[in-house]
């Protein structure tokens, strides 16, 4: 006698027993679902990514055991498998999803992470690499209401004010002793020195540092503003790191450096009027680090705000 098929027989749903300790719960569901999600790309089609996504809803009846984990899986594999992540986008994900607990729930939420890869310019060569910028979209609807957090964080370059001082004082110091009994003193002459290894007596240290944002969204645009935020803050800052150097490149980087000398105060300052002035902004909570090369901890500055006024 065959067995029946899994189809065709009754099997056991604990989920429908009663709990012990009745309690509504704030949030059930699942962490670190690996996943496929289409992202827009500046400039042309969507791409597919890697994503690590949390979905979790609320369990607002006290005496249910348990949600419908496996609808919560099965309606976010069918959502980003056919659609780009925008705030109209994550909104119908998040109503189907409680929707998909049949009265269980009132309240949903999506947490993903990604890496946002974008096609980066060399400064003088012609040349163009690939930058990686991690990225976490946080989705948030309570009755009816959507809440839509972006977090990102941008790599830049950068070089000490006071360094560079100390520096300027021991080329001229350098400078004046080199020179000092040459009278007059032609531009070659001066040029030449310039460009040999008495010209250089200090050099200012440097670091690469980061710049990590969390910020509120206003819901009601159509896409995210992720690209357009990188560009604004990497511009902002004027030392992002940078992918193919040739020399040319390296060059105009050393030039940058030299015209944006920053303190972490500065580096935190410049992020904020970014994203106070963004109209995407409803808050924003920001963080710089300067991972020190002149000692072994690292400066940090922290400053959050408002975005502007909307009518």
């Amino acid at each position: 006698m065959k067995p029946a098929s899994a189809s065709a027989r009754h099997l056991p749903d604990v989920a429908h027993e009663a709990a012990a300790e009745a309690r509504p719960l704030d949030w059930v569901g699942m962490a670190n679902i690996a996943l496929p999600l289409r992202v827009a790309a500046a400039g042309g089609e969507p791409i597919q990514v890697a994503a690590s996504v949390d979905v979790g809803v609320n369990l607002k009846d006290p005496d249910a055991r348990g949600i419908h984990m496996s609808r919560l899986y099965l309606h976010l594999q069918d959502a980003f498998a056919s659609e780009i992540v925008t705030p109209a986008g994550l909104r119908r994900i998040l109503q189907s999803l409680v929707a998909s607990q049949k009265g269980l729930s009132t309240s949903a939420r999506l947490v993903i992470r990604h890496d946002q890869m974008l096609l980066r310019p060399a400064l003088a060569s012609g040349n163009a690499g690939w930058k990686r910028y991690p990225v976490e979209i946080d989705a948030h609807l309570v009755d009816g209401h959507l809440r839509l957090g972006l977090a990102f964080s941008v790599e830049y370059s950068s070089t000490c004010p006071a360094s560079a001082a100390l520096s300027r004082q021991l080329n001229a110091e350098r400078f004046n002793a080199d020179f000092a009994d040459a009278r007059p003193i032609s531009v070659g002459v001066v040029g030449d020195w310039l460009a040999s290894e008495r010209g250089l007596a200090a050099t200012p240290h440097a670091q690469r540092s980061r710049a990590s944002v969390r910020i509120q969204l206003r819901p009601q645009f159509e896409e995210l503003p992720l690209a357009n935020l990188i560009d604004a803050l990497e511009q902002a800052l004027g030392t992002p790191v940078q992918t193919a150097v040739k020399r040319e490149d390296e060059q105009a980087f050393a030039a940058l450096n030299a015209a944006n000398l920053m303190f972490c105060e500065d580096a935190a300052r410049r992020v904020a009027s970014v994203l106070a002035h963004d109209p995407h902004v409803e808050h924003f909570d920001a963080e710089v680090e300067h991972y020190e090369s002149l000692h072994p901890h690292d400066a940090v500055a922290r400053i959050s705000g408002q975005g502007p006024a909307v009518d």
